[in-house]
């Protein structure tokens, strides 16, 4: 299975959040993007989901930037890919050429069950556990212009 970009930039943004500390000013969609390497406009319409979901606070102006919310610290990551992929199937049966094997597959619903085990997976772990220590450190170095630890 492979993630969209969309979802791949979330979950970076939400583990940089992760990693601001108290007294630090938030940081801003623009330094966010910079940060983690992605095209602002992109950065910005994953900002705005995230919002939508309840896990990021973004407020505009002085003193603005972004913030991780109490839910997007303790999000299932199994959960939020979910969201974010949206519905749909591994392989496409239907469509412009249909499959011949559709009516009679076991491949179908092998890969529907192999999907769901992958976000199970992905389930028990939280946006602040994918932010633990090494990637914590490395988020905060980048984050702040520094050369990444080695």
């Amino acid at each position: 299975m492979r993630l969209t970009r969309f979802t791949d930039v979330a979950l970076r943004v939400l583990m940089r959040l992760t990693v601001t500390t108290d007294g630090e000013d938030p940081p801003t969609t623009r330094e966010v993007a910079a940060t983690m390497e992605v095209p602002y406009t992109h950065a910005a319409k994953v900002v705005a989901r995230l919002q939508h979901l309840g896990l990021v606070d973004a407020r505009r102006g002085r003193g603005g930037g972004l913030t991780l919310t109490t839910a997007g610290r303790s999000a299932s990551i199994g959960t939020l890919v979910r969201e974010l992929e949206g519905p749909g199937e591994v392989v496409e049966c239907e469509g412009d050429t249909p499959c011949p094997l559709r009516s009679a597959c076991r491949l179908r619903s092998a890969l529907r069950r192999a999907e769901e085990a992958f976000y199970a997976s992905l389930d028990p772990l939280t946006v602040s556990d994918l932010a633990a220590s090494p990637t914590g450190p490395l988020l905060l170095g980048i984050s702040r212009g520094r050369p990444a630890p080695g």
